[in-house]
């Protein structure tokens, strides 16, 4: 065990990075009795203002993070492109998980891929570009294909389709030539994730493996109940995701996601070093939630396996909502009150000052006695805010 720990309710725990999953963090922590610090450059972070200590500066600021290691006991990050020599430098002076090596690998898909290689995961094929040479000697089998950059991509930024050879030496030109990872794209049937998480001394947990439905690159829709998809590839996905976090010696709370192909095969996507999108509908639909998890994690306490007591619909909620008045240039706030008068929803709004289209504003967990009830409750609440009708594909 690491020394300090486990810290019990009364410590404060830091978190890098005030956005929403910061914020669902420091709720959850402040809920078991731990107080919070939050780092964010951003004046009015979601996470910052409802923090006991709100340190605003860069990430990269060394004397904001010597005040944050002065509040904190232990400190996690909320997003995986937090300097990682910042959790290293943290590092130095408290526990700090997950650890800035973890979070490094999830920075750049060339050294995500050979972790998720070295583990014994599938990947899609793929081929590495950091050099005219490499260009040149891309094999003709990844086209089409998809170029995404190694760095700073995520929500589907980053990356372009690819149909041709013309096309690949445009996209990486137009991307700055700097280092990317082209994939074959490849049939797909649906997508998954799935959340663990994993404590300093090495007890594993995991969540049901999760169907997922993105728009634009952008998550859409969750769905998690008994038979989302068949019991092999979650049994798979599931055991995939455990020997990722064991081969990074991770701790604290980790999602990956990964394809699920015509033929049934599981190949893996990416992973997030953090709660994820994907894992929201636990704080409705589960005994503990994956934020919960992430505190527990984080101070050392023992991590149970989650009981999820509901099947459940997520629909994630963007600002393109606030704008459905098309003879309106500003903002409108949605009908909350008709979406809340339907039984089994849980509105989670992330206390962001300025909607924006494609921002990220809050999300709905749909929890019922079982699946067609839920789905039946989600289609009509997506109905009334405006989202696309069906939910799933």
């Amino acid at each position: 065990m690491i020394r300090g720990l486990p810290l019990m309710p009364g410590a404060t725990l830091g978190v890098l990075g005030g956005g929403q999953l910061a914020r669902m963090f420091v709720h959850a922590a402040q809920r078991m009795g731990y107080f919070t610090a939050v780092l964010d450059p951003d004046v009015a972070s979601p996470a910052g203002r409802v923090s006991h200590h709100f340190i605003q500066t860069d990430y990269i600021d060394v004397d904001g993070l010597a005040r944050l290691a002065g509040f904190a006991d232990a400190i996690t990050t909320e997003f995986e492109n937090v300097p990682a020599p910042s959790l290293d430098h943290l590092a130095a002076a408290r526990p700090v998980a997950p650890a800035a090596a973890s979070v490094a690998i999830a920075q750049d898909r060339i050294a995500e891929k050979a972790h998720f290689i070295r583990c014994g995961v599938p990947c899609a094929p793929y081929a590495v570009i950091e050099s005219a040479s490499q260009l040149d000697a891309v094999s003709d089998d990844l086209l089409p294909g998809i170029l995404k950059t190694a760095r700073l991509g995520y929500d589907g930024k980053g990356q372009r389709q690819i149909a041709t050879r013309a096309e690949l030496a445009e996209a990486w030109a137009d991307a700055g030539s700097v280092a990317c990872v082209l994939e074959k794209r490849l049939a797909l049937d649906y997508e998954c994730s799935v959340i663990v998480a994993r404590g300093h001394d090495g007890q594993i947990v995991n969540f049901p493996a999760q169907r997922n439905l993105h728009r634009d690159g952008v998550l859409a829709v969750t769905e998690v109940y008994e038979g989302n998809m068949p019991a092999d590839c979650a049994a798979r996905a599931i055991a995939a995701t455990k020997s990722i976090a064991t081969g990074l010696d991770y701790v604290g709370v980790l999602c990956v996601e990964f394809f699920v192909l015509a033929d049934g095969e599981l190949v893996v996507n990416e992973m997030a070093p953090r709660p994820h999108n994907s894992g929201h509908y636990t704080m409705d639909a589960c005994d503990v939630s994956q934020f919960e998890l992430q505190v527990r994690s984080l101070a050392g306490l023992p991590l149970t396996q989650p009981r999820q007591h509901s099947p459940t619909v997520m629909l994630n909620l963007l600002g393109d909502l606030w704008f459905r008045n098309e003879a309106s240039a500003e903002p409108t706030e949605p009908e909350w009150a008709n979406v809340l008068a339907l039984s089994g929803v849980h509105l989670h709004l992330y206390g962001k000052t300025e909607a924006r289209r494609g921002r990220k504003m809050g999300h709905l967990n749909i929890t019922g006695a079982d699946i067609d009830e839920v789905r039946g409750t989600a289609d009509f609440a997506a109905a009334l805010l405006g989202l696309p009708i069906p939910l799933s594909e």
